[in-house]
């Protein structure tokens, strides 16, 4: 290829990269994050998004280079010239891919093992869903029930979910951690919320009628405030809507 040839398909690679970068940029595609496995899931969700760009721009570039550089005259009903293969492209666009989803994979392994660690001062919650509705119970705590999820800043919780019906699913989405509720299984779920506030704990998983009015208030609360919240048994932890 000629240099020239070179610097406009370089020059169109560059302005479809900017382009996308633009798009990724300015548009509020995920909801706050505010929990620290959510760090990592970002961090994994904006990797694969910077590879996927430069990827976009290559392709874009020799697309648009080759539809205005050989495209067909109205009146030119020849065929084209024969095409042999060229084995040095074969082998680059068989490896870099190979290279890139490997590297998408190791990232991905990395972040959920860390996320999948447990803290020895977790707090722990038995979380009950059933049609339609969610409790919670703090076994450390003297066996306290709620309707709310009452939550610490920087410590984190194990969930363990539990159903009484049929499949529910867990999802907070500024912790980004999402885990299913199965009938007869007890499943896991650590999150390690990083800003006070509150948050709508909602079903992701199609249980019935009343899905999409399954819901539950999570509150986040300084250590002082959790504390008086759960030693008053809920008596003294505010308003949760």
């Amino acid at each position: 290829m000629r240099r020239g040839a070179i610097v406009r398909v370089v020059t169109i690679g560059l302005l479809a990269a900017a382009a996308a970068t633009t798009v990724a940029i300015l548009v509020h595609w995920l909801p706050d994050q505010d929990s620290k496995e959510g760090e990592r899931i970002d961090f994994v969700f904006w990797f694969v998004i910077a590879i996927c760009i430069a990827v976009f721009s290559v392709v874009a570039a020799v697309s648009v280079y080759s539809v205005v550089k050989f495209r067909a005259r109205p009146d030119d009903d020849s065929d084209g010239p024969p095409i042999h293969g060229h084995t040095g492209l074969e082998i680059a666009w068989t490896a870099i891919p190979a290279v890139l989803v490997t590297l998408i994979a190791v990232v991905s392994t990395v972040a959920l093992a860390e996320n999948g660690k447990w803290h020895a001062n977790r707090l722990k919650v038995e979380v009950t869903a059933r049609q339609f509705a969610w409790s919670f119970k703090y076994p450390q705590y003297g066996g306290f029930q709620s309707g709310t999820l009452w939550l610490q800043e920087d410590r984190q919780v194990e969930l363990r979910l539990r159903s009484l019906d049929v499949i529910h699913s867990f999802w907070v989405p500024e912790f980004r951690q999402k885990q299913d509720a199965v009938p007869g299984v007890l499943t896991r779920l650590g999150i390690t919320p990083t800003k006070s506030g509150k948050h709508t704990l909602i079903c992701t998983e199609l249980c019935g009628l009343g899905h999409a009015l399954m819901r539950a208030p999570v509150v986040v609360l300084e250590k002082p405030a959790f504390d008086r919240c759960i030693k008053s048994k809920g008596e003294r932890c505010g308003r949760a809507g």
